[in-house]
């Protein structure tokens, strides 16, 4: 395993990655290393149109009305 050295680090986030710790009941380094686990190997956002695309097929376009306008009513299915 590789070692991670963070310099710089504001004193504020450093006592925030404590409490977090402690918490939790683990040493901050545990802490350190479950945030970036957890925030990294999480699985990739799909886009807008990956989400679009994996929807089911429902129906068909005249199935649905587009109101172009305010002033425009939908039709009303029974």
């Amino acid at each position: 395993m590789a070692t991670l050295l963070v310099r710089g680090v504001d004193d504020a986030l450093v006592r925030a990655l404590k409490e977090r710790a402690t918490v939790h009941g683990r040493s901050a380094e545990a802490e350190h290393r479950a945030i970036l686990t957890e925030l990294l190997q999480r699985p990739k956002r799909r886009s807008f149109a990956e989400v679009l695309a994996s929807m089911p097929n429902a129906g068909l376009d005249e199935d649905f009305v587009r109101v172009e306008d305010a002033g425009e009513t939908a039709r009303v299915f029974d």
